[in-house]
């Protein structure tokens, strides 16, 4: 879908934050797989492990700054972000070490005031390029920036933004360098062609969330995460029974609860008053406060659906069998959305499973090169975590 709404421009897969919290080398590998032509991570961190994981497409680092170490990152062919002379000293320091050119995506300012150098500053940021280009420790790939109202295609600053964004990467070309342009994100994609230029980032789209906010019964996506685990044992609780700390949560009549291995520490936003997850074929209330690794549920007076201990739980997944949505549990989470609710369920608590794992030997190849990096990549300050209970592509 993204592919065909962006023909004419080479698409990055966007995997930062352990791929939205579906897992960074998983989800790349499937990106690639699937034509993807670069990837994009946030971190110098993230993006070795890519490397480290036998990834060879073209990567892009940009959340980081001068006081990083960029040797490493110059030998492994990682593209960099630079935003400021002070941001370039370091990388090309790296370069100098490493014996190589560093590829700098030169990032301007066009109207999130978040990061870029602003336009004022464009001149003084092409000077020094340019001077590192004359040394031979760098060579420029792209000029790029960010869209803050990407969602509302109608928006006036995505044109502001667009016109910036041509007038420093026009300035760029003034002084011989023949960079591409990048801007748009998932929404763009999919609803502003004008602003698809040379090269697009996917980022929520790849893992079937909505950039539009949709639900999933209103949108072309699927969302691929479902989150599962199981019941842990059932009791009977009598009329007047408080549940769980504070008794928060009172029995007003005899019934049966199912206690689930999964709370907050799995996933921040679990648990939230109104909850409910899918057992037993219905929807049944999560009571009780929630505590790090449990959570209760009523399944009625009598249990009528016979649930039983080691019986699957769905917390949350696309819809496709009655399970609440990322979206219901988004609505009773003021602070959370879709996005922040799907990447906070990451951790050594989460074990991840994926469809289409045994007819795909890249794929598995994946699995086993990121389980071998873990160790690695927690000295590295790398998301990627895992353990208890199971975060699974639906269908698994």
């Amino acid at each position: 879908m993204l592919r065909a709404a962006a023909p004419d421009a080479e698409l990055m897969a966007v995997v930062k934050s352990d791929g939205y919290g579906h897992g960074l080398v998983p989800v790349a590998s499937a990106a690639v797989d699937a034509g993807a032509t670069w990837l994009g991570a946030t971190t110098l961190a993230e993006a070795l492990t890519l490397r480290d994981a036998g990834i060879t497409a073209r990567v892009l680092s940009w959340l980081h700054g001068p006081a990083e170490d960029f040797t490493e990152a110059v030998q492994a062919g990682i593209d960099l972000s630079v935003s400021s002379p002070a941001h370039l000293d370091a990388i090309v320091a790296g370069a100098r070490r490493a014996g190589g050119r560093a590829r700098l995506h030169l990032e301007v300012d066009t109207g999130l005031s978040r990061g870029g150098a602003r336009l004022e500053e464009w001149v003084e940021l092409l000077d020094a390029v340019e001077r590192a280009v004359e040394e031979g420790t760098v060579e420029v790939v792209a000029v790029w920036s960010h869209l803050s109202h990407a969602d509302d295609p109608r928006h006036p600053t995505l044109d502001l933004q667009a016109e910036r964004l041509t007038e420093a990467w026009q300035a760029a070309r003034e002084r011989g360098m023949r960079p591409i342009r990048h801007l748009a994100s998932s929404a763009a994609i999919m609803a502003r062609p004008d602003l698809h230029f040379d090269l697009v980032r996917a980022g929520i789209a790849l893992v079937g969330l909505d950039p539009f906010d949709r639900s999933p019964a209103e949108s072309p996506f699927r969302p691929a995460m479902a989150l599962r685990t199981r019941v842990v044992d059932v009791r009977e609780v009598a009329a007047g029974a408080g549940v769980s700390y504070g008794h928060e949560w009172t029995a007003e009549r005899d019934s049966v609860l199912a206690r689930l291995a999964i709370g907050y520490g799995d996933a921040p936003f679990l648990g939230a008053r109104g909850s409910r997850v899918l057992v037993g074929g219905e929807q049944r209330p999560v009571v009780g406060s929630a505590s790090m690794d449990q959570l209760m549920v009523d399944l009625g007076p009598g249990n009528p659906t016979g649930v039983r201990a080691g019986d699957i739980a769905v917390v949350f997944g696309p819809g496709d069998h009655g399970e609440p949505t990322l979206h219901d549990l988004a609505e009773l989470s003021p602070d959370a959305d879709v996005v922040r609710i799907a990447g906070s369920v990451q951790g050594d608590r989460v074990r991840r499973t994926y469809s289409g794992d045994a007819a795909s030997p890249s794929s598995a190849a994946s699995h086993r090169a990121a389980d071998e990096l873990r160790n690695e990549m927690r000295t590295r300050g790398s998301r990627l975590r895992r353990r208890g209970c199971s975060g699974q592509w639906p269908g698994s």
